[in-house]
């Protein structure tokens, strides 16, 4: 589960990924393979989740990782790259390394 929090100081991950439509629900599949057969067996992972856009056109993955060597561990890994290739073939990519400086929870009454 993520644990979104300016104290932990993990690096996040906002990847998006622009597809056709007709092809969402495939980089669905190939980035849920390679996320829940390789990528999170890899050290420093912390968690990532999967969203995909109401229109179709786009596929984000919000990953957080202890830290940036880790994250470049694992995009070296042999076994984590041919996913990102195979995405490749059907999508864009736009990654983002971010770090967390705000969260923000409902008042309670």
């Amino acid at each position: 589960m993520p644990e979104i929090s300016t104290a932990n100081n993990y690096l996040t991950l906002i990847n998006v990924f622009k597809v056709d439509p007709a092809n969402q629900q495939k980089l669905v599949n190939l980035l849920t393979l390679a996320t829940d057969g390789s990528v999170k067996n890899i050290t420093g992972f912390i968690s990532a989740s999967l969203h995909k856009s109401m229109d179709g056109t786009k596929v984000t993955m919000y990953a957080q990782w202890r830290s940036v060597e880790d994250y470049q561990n694992m995009r070296n890994n042999p076994t984590a790259s041919p996913y990102l290739e195979q995405a490749l073939q059907i999508a864009t990519f736009e990654p983002g390394m971010y770090e967390v400086v705000a969260t923000f929870l409902p008042s309670l009454a």
